[in-house]
């Protein structure tokens, strides 16, 4: 097994990150990059596996890595059905419903497409690990108002569990024994969860459902106002669609998605800059503060999560409104790559079950 590698396939919106490593080491790291004039020709994300599928091939044959030396193909988690935590096969069923969009259309989908595959030119298997659809709801979670509508777990499950668990080993404690509430605020999203000894019993649909603004998300948004936009005639349901998942939040108010130019309009000084990042961290910190009800008052600490905490002022916000809640650990740096790692490593050594995905 020695001379076996472990291959991450982590796709995002202009990126398909790559890495290999033996056993919990890396060896190789890319990010291949996807410009918006190679993109615009494809109609949909799935259109785009072969593209993408063709580059990460040509990246590994570039790095002298053969395909036939890897052993465990990870994949980045995509829209399935809900599962509980835990690693699943890449089967048939599981492409299917990637496939399909049975609960979206996501670039994560392509992380299943293209692990899948790879894997079957060489005879391996592929996985998934933690997927964005893990669903720990409690009962009261799910309800929202009105019966025809259910609160639905979509969320960065990766990295809640992941920095859940760092958090729980560097205190010398057990995940499972523990009241969290994580916060990960990543490129698109925000998803702000409550873990119960070990269980997401509440998390805001971070996809196309509710919770705080993000970097491209609309999050909640006044029910009225969004009924009567979508019967205005001017806008179609893609259109709808495409605003409050791809192009709401800091997109929406200040013209840009990229957090470094975000940053430095802040620190020139853009009053309407500020004032978002401000509107965002006041939004995060009454989420973050409602779960304090629902762990029942009893909260042993507060994980904060994505390159947005490196500005001291956006941190300093937050920090101001929960602080007295409990403890606060900070974990910037998204390390999903590394959690799939981790996952290939124990699969590799039979350390772990591997679910089969129905």
């Amino acid at each position: 097994m020695a001379s076996k590698y472990i291959l991450i396939v982590y796709p995002e919106v202009h990126k398909t990150k790559i890495a290999v490593y033996r056993n919990i080491e890396p060896v190789f790291m890319k990010n291949i990059t996807h410009p918006d004039e190679d993109l615009s020709q494809f109609k949909s994300v799935l259109d785009q596996k072969s593209y993408r599928l063709k580059q990460v091939k040509a990246e590994l044959e570039k790095n002298s890595i053969p395909l036939d030396s890897i052993e465990v193909i990870m994949g980045r988690s995509g829209l399935v059905k809900p599962v509980s935590e835990g690693a699943y096969h890449i089967n048939e069923a599981m492409v299917k419903d990637l496939e399909d969009n049975i609960l979206g259309m996501h670039v994560t989908n392509l992380g299943g497409l293209i692990a899948f595959d790879l894997a079957n030119e060489v005879g391996k298997n592929a996985y998934i690990a933690n997927p964005v659809v893990i669903d720990e709801l409690s009962d009261e979670a799910r309800f929202t108002g009105h019966p025809l509508f259910e609160n639905k777990s979509i969320f960065h499950a990766l990295n809640h569990k992941y920095v859940a668990f760092k958090y729980s080993k560097a205190i010398n404690r057990k995940y499972k024994d523990l009241n969290l509430i994580v916060c990960h605020i990543g490129r698109g999203g925000v998803s702000i969860g409550a873990h119960e000894k070990g269980r997401v019993v509440d998390v805001n649909q971070a996809f196309d459902g509710g919770g705080p603004f993000g970097i491209t998300r609309t999050g909640t948004l006044p029910a009225g106002q969004l009924v009567r936009l979508c019967f205005s005639g001017e806008y179609t349901k893609e259109e709808i669609m495409s605003m409050i998942t791809e192009n709401g939040g800091y997109k929406a108010y200040l013209g840009t998605a990229n957090i470094n130019e975000i940053n430095q309009m802040i620190a020139e000084g853009n009053e309407t800059a500020k004032m978002v990042s401000y509107a965002l961290s006041y939004q995060v910190s009454k989420e973050i503060a409602s779960h304090v009800a629902t762990l029942k008052g009893s909260v042993d600490a507060i994980i904060l999560t994505g390159i947005i905490f490196d500005s001291s002022r956006f941190l300093e916000n937050v920090k101001m409104r929960i602080g007295s809640i409990a403890p606060i650990a900070l974990y910037p740096s998204v390390n999903d790559v590394e959690a799939l790692a981790m996952f290939g490593y124990k699969i590799s050594k039979n350390e772990m079950e591997v679910k089969e995905y129905i």
